[in-house]
This record gives structure tokens, sequence and C-alpha cells, in this order.
């Protein structure tokens, strides 16, 4: 049948909003559609998680506008991202530590009713992937261990607090030094304060220090400095496998590489 056939679809109006993707691979994908973002994920777990943390969460997080299995729809919050990995952060100073100032208040709630993940099955992870970056010849092995040494001061056992757990820079969004609201708590649980301080900085570790102006306490910065090496020894593999790109500028290995 030809394209002026019945089957034909009409032309779309001018008007109708983009579908924009956000992430993508096999695991999951994030669209977004004019105001609303549509995330996709099989493991009915991990949107449990997600909803469930956000409901418990003392902080600003996206409204849930409804809920069909494998698909959860959620609305777009205003503002913009505090920044993304591997770009030069444009936040002021202020904005950071309104950030730091929303962790602190996370990390100060009650213990949410889910899932602890153990230290030992993290350093299994990490050793996995340290194994698989010196057999690949991903990495000179002598970074791989440097970090892998830097990294057991993240394994200590640390209290529990109400963890985001895959706090990326780019899931605080800000308007001005105005935190509007922190998107996908799929990792949230109890967990170890400094992880969400260490990913939240990740690759733009020249803005702790406004991080902790608002976080307001005490801070083990060895373990921050030990999740960093940790995350990225963790990630690369991981990135590499679902193509994404670990070697860019200001992303995981360059974060390897300045531990040496």
């Amino acid at each position: 049948m030809g394209p002026d056939g019945p089957r034909a679809a009409a032309a779309a109006p001018d008007d109708l909003p983009d579908v924009e993707v956000v992430v993508a691979h096999r695991q999951r994908a994030t669209l977004r559609v004019g105001d609303v973002f549509l995330k996709i994920d099989p493991n009915g777990a991990h949107t449990d998680v997600e909803v469930a943390a956000m409901a418990l969460a003392p902080v600003p997080t996206p409204q849930v506008l409804w809920r069909r299995p494998p698909v959860l729809a959620r609305a777009a919050l205003p503002g913009t991202a505090l920044g993304r990995l591997g770009e030069r952060t444009t936040a002021p100073a202020a904005a950071w530590a309104a950030a730091g100032a929303v962790v602190r208040r996370l990390h100060d709630a009650p213990l949410p009713p889910l899932p602890r993940r153990g230290t030992d099955e993290v350093a299994a992870e990490v050793d996995e992937a340290c194994a698989w970056l010196v057999a690949n010849d991903v990495l000179p092995a002598g970074v791989v261990v440097r970090n892998r040494r830097i990294a057991d001061a993240a394994l200590r056992p640390r209290p529990p607090v109400f963890v985001h757990g895959d706090l990326q820079i780019s899931h605080v969004f800000v308007d001005g030094d105005v935190v509007t609201g922190v998107i996908d708590w799929s990792e949230a649980g109890r967990g170890d304060a400094t992880y969400d301080l260490a990913s939240l900085t990740f690759g733009h570790e020249e803005c702790l220090g406004d991080l902790l102006t608002g976080y307001g306490a005490d801070v083990d910065l060895d373990a921050v400095r030990a999740w960093w090496s940790l995350r990225a020894l963790r990630a690369t593999p991981w990135l590499m496998q679902h193509g994404f790109d670990p070697f860019l500028p200001g992303c995981e290995v360059d974060v390897l590489m300045s531990r040496m």
C-alpha cells in the first residue's frame, strides 16, 4: 500500500511535543514527552522502591501521574539539573549549598522500610569489575590497583541513613538556588551517607566544599574520595558493555586517573 493509501498516518500537528530519549539501555529507558517523563523498567521491584521512597522522602520529588507496569509516568520538575557528568557545572555555590541542605534532610529522616545492600556484595562487585578492567586491557593494572586500594575506605561499616542511592548530579533539579526536586529513586534504601555525597560530586570534586556548606555536618572526606574511586571502578565495565563511553572528558576514567 502506497503512502497515500488508507493506512497512511495523518500528518502530525506542528504543536505536538517531540519524544525525547533521556536515557536508554537494555535494562530500562526513560522518555520525555512534553512535561511527562515515562520510565520503562521491566523489573517491577525497582519501581516499587522508587514509588515508596518518593512517598517517604522529606524532600521535593516529582509527582507520580500514573503507573501501568512496566511504565511509571511522572511530571517534569521546574528548573534544570544541577549539572551533567563530563560538563562544567554553571550552578552557583548557593545552589550546591541548597542541595547539601536537602541531602542532609534526607539523611536525618527516619530509616525507611527498604533494603540495604551489604558491603560484602559491593566489595565483590568492585573486585569483579577490577578483574574485568585488567583482563580486557581497559586500564593499566597500576591504575586499577591504586584505586581499589583507595576504595577500601568506602567499605568500612558506618551507621545507615536514608539514602537516595543513585544521587547523580543530573538527578537534582534547581531553579536558581532553590532545589525543586530529586528524581530517580529506584536505588533508595538504607546506606552510607558519604555514598550520596560522593555520587553527587562525582566528576565535580571542586563543588564538594559548597555542598558540605549546606550539608552542615562533619563528613569523612576519605570515605567520599574512596567512593569516587569505587564508583568509577564499578561503573566503567557496565558502561562499556551497555554502549556508553567512560573515557569522555570528566567521566569515570578521568576520575580514576586523577587518583594517580
